[in-house]
Order: structure tokens, then C-alpha cells, then sequence
């Protein structure tokens, strides 16, 4: 039973790799497990090839703005083969220089493949192989969640790993689910010339994210063409020739709704099946999600958990951090490292996108803060009318003794970019005089948190362009 290693881990994502690349900087011999691509979801699946298609999609709807302004237009019909070729460049590209040459280069790192299971609290049983480990980390990530809807197994449907496949485009698609991967890959098909309907079982999409940015991008879909259907109860589905029929029951009402392609996209399910927790004493929530503290320890000692096998905010950046965590407990059990989700910044990529760091409204009250909130219309920013890109919203949170920044959440163009100032505003504990004074470049987008910090005090619509 080898035992020439300081820590295993289970999986070769972007939090495996985070976690055993710290553990290599602290002299710690790492051991990785992994069944199936190194880099996991993000690279493989997930973030870089869904960003990239998302990213020409935008160059197809530019064009149709450039025509507005009498640029004329290059529209057609999209050849979607170069398209898809580009994109596994782009994910080859990112895997080979940030995975596989980083483990062939970094001393101390070990690549074993196949499916670890636990046979007992510190053993892994990998084929005919079995490593002993004081130190585990599992973090072996997810997979899109299933969902039971009559008649699904006889039709041909789409995930959110699939849909990134794909080598045509079908006409049409029905989407089910109203959140992030829903709304992302729904816009980007609908970019690229797809008639796309989005099927929402809640009362509204994306029911995480504070409402005003939602409805600024509510109407700029439904502007683009999208159809968004919410309260939608899928009852069944079926083929009838080339198409893909949907029974939908809404507000008590059944109708039939027909595309070539259905897209599940209902969120991610935890990869914790088949790998032997309960040999090791490791609990999971009723999601099958491993339970952990915040110091990212299970309920099994000497074994911790990141990413998105425990749930969470479930981003690329945020799993890394954690794997970060826990291996910091791991080697200085007495630094107390704990995570702060709070000042994480999360984005959606849609257009305009959507971003969001820090407390909502609700949230920030049912933690005993007196709150005030501000909303500024995108419109509100000057170089919005320049763009052209008007659509969308910032509202701001802070406290009302401290006037300290407490949650920006906004949808803007560029506002993937946006929130990162608004995360940096958090970590430094601003208040929002503090981020009202601080001199932006003009025009540009970034003002807008100028903006939104000077409306709190300030009738901003009184202001002329670089006023104080």
C-alpha cells in the first residue's frame, strides 16, 4: 500500500489543482485521482468552452447593431463548424498549458487515473491499487442534475455538457429552467439564429439574483426575441418526427409547446454517488452534497471537501479558494482559515451580464443590518449611450449607521468586469462616500458605481458629465 504522498485528492479540476498546487508550495508530496478528463468541468465542459461560444454569439449580434447605425451588415446563415473548431482550440489551448504542463513541471505532483473509492476512513481503493492517505481532499466536483419528467428517456435531450457538443445547430429549443446555464446557453442559441423558449417552473427566473438587475434582463431577452414562459410545469415530453413536443401546464392551463432540440438545464448535482463515503464516515445533505464547516472539514476527520461536490456558490474562482482553505487547515491546523463567500464576486454571461458580490437587501436585514439601498438605471451612464448598451441596472446595498457598502448587484454590458471593483469596495470595507469620491475614467461603464454610490445623498440626474 504506497503511502509516498502527504495528501490525496480526489479529482483534477480547478479545485483539485488550486489545493494541490498549495499543498506543493508548502513541500507537501500531492497524489490526484482522476476518472475521467484532467481539468475538470470548467475547462473540459463547462466555463471556457460555454464563454467562448457565448463570446461569438455577441460578435453575430453586434453586427445586427451596426446595421441599426448604417453600417450596413454581414448576416447570414451561421456555419457553426469553425465556430465549434474554435472553441475546442480554445479549451485544447487551456487545457495542455494550464493542466497538463503544469503537472508535468511542478515537482511533487502525481497523476493516478481511474475511479478512487473509499474503502475505509483513510483508504482509497483506485483498480487493484489501494493509497493510504492522513490528508484527503475530495473534490470531485459535479454533473448536470437530472430530472424525472415523464417520456424523457425516449427523447434525444440536451445538458449543459451536450449542448457544448453539438457539431449543428437545431432550429429551435425548448429550455428547461430559469437559471444561470438556462439563460446563458438559451441566449447564446438565440444569437446564433434558434428560436429559443425558456421553461421556468418558479414564479420567476433566476430567483438567487435581486430583482431589479432580473428584470432589466428579463426585457432585453424578450427584446432580442426570446419567449420566457415562468411558472411552466413540464408534465411530459415527447418525439413526433423531428421535433421535440413538451405537455406544459401553466397557471392551470395545458398547452403543447414543439422544438427540434430540448435543453435540461435545472442545476448541477453533486459527483459524491459510487465513491464510498460511507466507508469513511462522511455525511451528505439531502442533495448528496458533502457536508463541511468552515474550515472545509467533513463530518470525517482528516478528510475536507471543496468545490462543487458541497454545494454552494459553485464558480470556478470560489472551488478554488475553498481547495485553498482546506488545505491550509490541513497543514497549520491552528490558522483558523476560514472562507468569506461574502466578498466572492459571482457572474452571469449573459448581455448584458449579470454580476453580484456580497449581501442581497434580504439578506443583509436577516443579519441585523439597518439597510439602505440604491438603484441606478443603466441609462443613468453616460457611456452606456455611447455603446448603445442601455439596458439594465445596479442597485447598491450598505448599512445605514456605518454608510459601509454591504452588496452591489448589477446587469450592464461588461458587468463581469464591473464587479470585480465592486468586490475589491467590499474587501476594503468602503463606505459609499468613500467609493462616491473616487475618480473613474469618463465615460466608462465603471461609473456607474460612482454613480450609484452618489445617489444615496444626491440627485444624480443634476449632475453634468464629470461632475463632483
Amino acid at each position: 500500500m504506497p503511502e509516498d504522498h502527504d495528501i490525496i485528492i480526489l479529482g483534477s479540476g480547478s479545485t483539485a489543482f488550486a489545493a494541490a498546487l498549495r499543498a506543493q508550495s508548502r513541500g507537501a508530496r500531492v497524489l490526484m485521482i482522476e476518472k475521467s478528463m484532467l481539468g475538470g468541468t470548467c475547462v473540459n465542459w463547462g466555463c471556457i468552452p460555454s464563454k467562448t461560444l457565448i463570446h461569438t454569439a455577441l460578435y453575430r449580434w453586434e453586427t445586427r447593431l451596426g446595421r441599426l447605425l448604417g453600417l450596413g451588415t454581414c448576416e447570414g446563415l451561421v456555419d457553426f463548424a469553425p465556430l465549434s473548431e474554435h472553441k475546442e482550440e480554445v479549451v485544447q489551448h487551456l487545457r495542455q498549458t494550464k493542466y497538463l504542463d503544469i503537472l508535468r513541471s511542478v515537482p511533487g505532483l502525481t497523476l493516478v487515473k481511474g475511479t478512487g473509492r473509499f474503502i475505509g476512513p483513510h483508504t482509497i481503493q483506485v483498480g487493484d491499487l489501494q493509497y493510504r492517505g492522513e490528508r484527503i481532499l475530495i473534490a470531485t466536483g459535479g454533473f448536470p442534475r437530472p430530472i424525472n419528467i415523464s417520456g424523457l428517456a425516449g427523447i434525444d435531450y440536451l445538458t449543459s455538457r451536450s449542448a457544448l457538443l453539438l457539431k449543428t445547430l437545431p432550429d429551435s429549443l425548448l429550455v428547461v429552467g430559469g437559471g444561470v446555464i438556462a439563460f446563458e446557453l438559451g441566449q447564446m442559441f438565440l444569437r446564433l439564429g434558434c428560436a429559443v423558449t425558456i421553461l421556468e417552473h418558479g414564479p420567476r427566473i433566476l430567483p438567487l439574483v435581486e430583482a431589479e438587475p432580473v428584470l432589466a434582463l428579463k426585457q432585453a431577452l424578450l427584446d432580442e426575441g426570446m419567449r420566457i414562459v415562468e411558472g411552466a410545469a413540464v408534465c411530459s415530453v415527447r418525439r413526433d418526427g423531428e421535433m421535440t413536443v413538451a405537455d406544459v401546464e401553466t397557471g392551470g392551463q395545458r398547452s403543447e409547446l414543439r422544438a427540434e432540440r430540448m435543453l435540461l438545464a435545472v442545476g448541477t448535482a453533486p459527483a459524491t454517488s459510487g465513491i464510498g463515503l460511507e466507508m469513511a464516515g462522511i455525511e451528505v445533505d439531502d442533495r448528496g452534497f458533502i457536508k463541511v464547516d468552515e474550515m472545509m472539514r467533513t463530518t470525517a476527520p482528516g478528510i475536507w471537501a471543496a468545490g462543487d461536490v458541497i454545494g454552494g456558490m459553485m464558480i470556478a474562482t470560489v472551488g478554488a479558494r475553498e481547495g485553498i482553505v482546506a488545505v491550509d487547515n490541513m497543514f497549520d491546523p491552528g490558522c483558523g482559515c476560514r472562507m468569506d463567500y461574502l466578498s466572492a464576486p459571482m457572474a452571469i454571461f449573459t448581455d448584458p451580464e449579470i454580476g453580484m458580490v456580497g449581501h442581497t437587501e434580504v439578506s443583509a436585514v436577516r443579519s441585523g443590518y439597518d439597510v439602505l439601498t440604491n438603484i441606478l438605471p443603466v441609462a443613468a451612464i453616460p457611456k452606456a449611450h455611447v455603446t448603445g448598451q442601455t439596458a439594465g441596472a445596479i442597485k447598491m446595498i450598505a448599512d445605514r449607521k456605518s454608510r459601509r457598502v454591504l452588496g452591489v448587484h448589477l446587469s450592464c454590458r461588461n458587468g463581469a468586469e464591473l464587479i470585480n471593483e465592486a468586490a475589491l469596495a467590499l474587501r476594503c470595507k468602503l463606505t459609499i462616500e468613500e467609493l462616491a469620491n473616487i475618480l473613474h475614467v469618463y465615460p466608462s461603464m465603471g461609473e456607474g458605481l460612482r454613480l450609484c454610490a452618489q445617489g444615496f445623498s444626491r440627485d444624480i440626474s443634476r449632475l453634468s458629465c464629470c461632475a463632483e
